[in-house]
């Protein structure tokens, strides 16, 4: 799947039993990973390889001012997911826009239909993201 982050967005703090390896093709974000102590931000460029281990905690940022793009390779599962949620999570037809509370309710039932962990306010914002616009 070819996947996109915009300027300024994140991927809230989340795992899934389903493996995935990210293949950056432009831009440049931050993939949070899990070591033995703690999380830590990495840089990931154009070239890079980013795998996240089933049942991993992970999320993003592209703090960059130009778009991320990326290969993801996983499992049907998430390509299934994907389809379900079926249109970017922000409101209305520009990723600038907050997500609507419909939105965020429908994205996050659909995700523990599919037993997907999502993480708090609180535990993103203990990782560094805030899921509040600025």
């Amino acid at each position: 799947m070819r996947g996109t982050i915009p300027p300024g967005v994140i991927v809230p703090l989340h795992s899934h039993a389903d493996p995935e390896t990210f293949i950056q093709i432009s831009g440049e974000i931050e993939g949070l990973s899990q070591s033995p102590e703690g999380f830590v931000w990495v840089s990931i460029r154009p070239g890079d390889i980013f795998h996240v281990p089933g049942g991993a905690k992970h999320a993003f940022r592209n703090l960059s001012a130009e778009a991320a793009v990326m290969i993801l390779v996983s499992t049907p599962g998430i390509g299934r997911f994907f389809r379900d949620v079926g249109k970017p999570i922000a409101g209305g037809n520009r990723y600038s826009d907050p997500p609507s509370a419909d939105a965020i309710q429908y994205f996050l039932r659909t995700a523990a239909a599919y037993g997907y962990w999502n993480a708090t306010p609180e535990e993103n914002a203990s990782v560094g993201l805030s899921l509040t616009p600025p």
